[in-house]
């Protein structure tokens, strides 16, 4: 491999570092774009629309659609999250009380038989208040985290609404001015390259969809038949963290089923623990297939590629390691690689 390939290789791999850090919007934008062409291509050639009208119709009808259904699901979620955590203290309070108790009682049992024992024990409850109360204050804390990112999340869903707008209308020159940049016989190439990213982007997206989609139905259903209040916030929270690798199910399941085993609930608590379980082990399984068949390089590709870039690069790295795989498979197919060993 020439140096000019590996220059190109690595700022390749700096791009897709900062188009999911810094340039998220943009990158989410041109996916709508993309994904909207065959409708402009509809309007543009069937109903004789211009470019610009067509673009406008259809990016403001799925602007609004997506609004609609923040909207729809943002309201519900919002209400369940503000009823439940107005309910917050009095279940932590109830915790504290139970562990008081047991604590109280435990030491009572004990003491006439090993004190050591009781001291133990009590030191073993003070931890798990301590646990608990944490959990209040870190809580507490996301809140007003969320909060403070309101005005944020604000310009970012401006920037967004507009870069659709732009990328829609100008896909056919950004597609002319990026095959401009290679000579003519590199450019058939280039051509199968991008076909190739588009076909693969859109199915890891379509995977990743699928996944969430089947953790937001199993944690629904599980809530269901545990008889939880707020199934739907709930579930829908569960499913957000469950896309980062750094937290997952088990950093809302586990800790709600300890509180829940703690203040004496222990259905529910062994309900939560087999629900984390249940979704951790199926995910894990699917998610190396579902991806490795949705982008075409396998399961094991995927899985190692999902693994190393999480090692690497942190939460990020889960997204561009699979498409670093994608990007060097596609390069290869069209050509633009010819990597052999020669001894």
């Amino acid at each position: 491999m020439s140096i000019k390939q590996l220059i190109f290789i690595a700022l390749g791999l700096l791009l897709l570092y900062g188009m999911f850090t810094v340039g998220a919007p943009f990158l989410l934008a041109i996916v709508i774009a993309i994904s909207l062409e065959p409708l402009n291509r509809l309007l543009i050639n069937r109903l004789r629309f211009k470019r610009l009208a067509a673009v406008t119709v259809t990016s403001t009808l799925f602007l609004l659609l997506l609004l609609a259904l923040a909207y729809l699901i943002g309201v519900q979620v919002f209400s369940q999250l503000v009823e439940y955590w107005s309910r917050a203290p009095q279940y932590f309070e109830s915790a504290n009380e139970f562990l008081q108790h047991t604590i109280i009682q435990a030491q009572d049992a004990l003491n006439g038989i090993s004190p050591g024992l009781a001291d133990s024990l009590t030191q073993f409850m003070s931890n798990i208040s301590s646990y608990v109360q944490s959990l209040v204050n870190s809580v507490s804390s996301a809140f007003l985290s969320f909060a403070k990112s309101l005005p944020n999340l604000f310009v970012t869903s401006i920037v967004f609404f507009v870069a659709v707008y732009m990328f829609a209308y100008s896909l056919d020159t950004m597609r002319e001015k990026v095959l401009s940049l290679f000579d003519e016989s590199s450019q058939s190439q280039v051509n199968e390259v991008l076909l190739s990213l588009k076909k693969s982007i859109f199915g890891f997206l379509r995977a990743q969809l699928i996944l969430s989609l089947f953790t937001y139905v199993i944690t629904l259903l599980g809530l269901l038949v545990l008889g939880i209040n707020y199934p739907l916030a709930i579930a829908l929270l569960v499913t957000i963290v469950d896309i980062l690798p750094i937290l997952g199910v088990g950093s809302v399941l586990v800790p709600w089923s300890i509180y829940q085993l703690v203040v004496g609930d222990i259905f529910t608590g062994v309900g939560l623990i087999l629900l984390f379980i249940l979704i951790t082990v199926i995910r894990r399984v699917l998610e190396p297939k579902v991806i490795g068949d949705a982008v075409g390089i396998g399961a094991l590709p995927a899985l190692i590629s999902m693994y190393v870039g999480f090692k690497l690069v942190g939460v990020i790295g889960f997204f561009i390691g699979p498409l670093v795989i994608i990007i060097y498979a596609a390069m290869r197919k069209a050509g633009l690689f010819q990597i052999k060993i020669k001894f």
